[in-house]
């Protein structure tokens, strides 16, 4: 199936296991109306905490009508009661240029139906996954993730981007997006770059996290900096990767640090040091 697949080929498709039931809700209708008239029934929505702010702060500041998701809401006697898309709700009505939006109305009179109808908007969706995301905002122009493609595909590690729950990692493959963006924020390209490089000439399968990050403690961090070179790293662990793992795990574990702090002194206590010497001059 090619990626512009109709919907009309896949409902070919069918599903040999599913029993479709008849509907017994009528379907929704669309409106326009002044986001300040929403109401947001606090029984059963979520209380706004910081990262709803954060949120709401987001969209506000990014208004898009491309990204922009109706609120699907009910009729409660004069007033209309949001089940699902509070936060662009609460973002339209603070926005001072939005004067309406367009809601999805369905029917649901009684409390709990409108309690229901919030359960199974919020329970029954698939989140994108972070490489769902990666590659969707490399499609669409965006300059880290196409920083991050481009060092990926130069160094041989390459990202899955719908990777199985049984999936068996090659040498070089990993789904680790969101530890290169924060690494590449931390270090700048050259320096992802060089992490990255350690990862796939060692041939590690996955380039998980942990050793990304015990890569990177390794190469920048002041405890370690100038102490090792990427060579000597990346032959530690072609050596016995899955012993300093196991080491490494262990030694976090004892000391109440994450895995990849462990994971670095294992690397460490079995990589060759430069000599003071050599240090100081470099």
């Amino acid at each position: 199936m090619d990626a512009a697949s109709t919907l009309r080929k896949v409902r070919a498709l069918r599903l040999p296991d599913a029993q479709p039931c008849v509907p017994d809700t009528t379907p929704p209708t669309m409106m326009e109306v002044r986001p300040e008239t929403l109401v947001i029934d606090e029984r059963y929505q979520r209380n706004l905490s910081e990262r709803s702010l954060r949120l709401i702060r987001k969209i506000v500041e990014g208004w898009d009508w491309r990204a922009f998701k109706p609120p699907v809401v009910v009729q409660v006697n004069d007033e209309l009661h949001v089940v699902d898309g509070q936060h662009t709700a609460i973002a339209a009505a603070t926005h001072p240029q939005i004067e309406q939006i367009p809601v999805m109305v369905v029917a649901a009179t009684e409390m709990a139906d409108r309690a229901i109808a919030f359960v199974k908007h919020n329970r029954d969706r698939i989140t994108a996954t972070p490489t769902q995301l990666h590659y969707a905002l490399i499609e669409a122009g965006d300059e880290d993730a196409v920083t991050i493609s481009l060092v990926c595909e130069q160094v041989g590690v390459r990202v899955l981007k719908n990777p199985a729950a049984s999936t068996s990692f090659a040498p070089g493959e990993t789904v680790a997006v969101k530890t290169m963006h924060g690494i590449m924020n931390r270090r700048y390209r050259i320096g992802l770059r060089k992490v990255l490089e350690v990862c796939a000439n060692a041939k590690l399968a996955p380039v998980s996290q942990a050793a990304m990050l015990a890569v990177e403690s390794l190469l920048f961090a002041d405890e370690f900096s100038g102490e090792y070179e990427p060579e000597d790293i990346t032959t530690t662990l072609r050596a016995s990767f899955h012993d300093l793992s196991r080491e490494g795990k262990a030694f976090a574990a004892q000391h109440k640090l994450p895995q990849w702090r462990g994971l670095a002194v294992a690397i460490g206590r079995k990589t060759r040091r430069r000599r003071r010497g050599s240090r100081a001059a470099s």
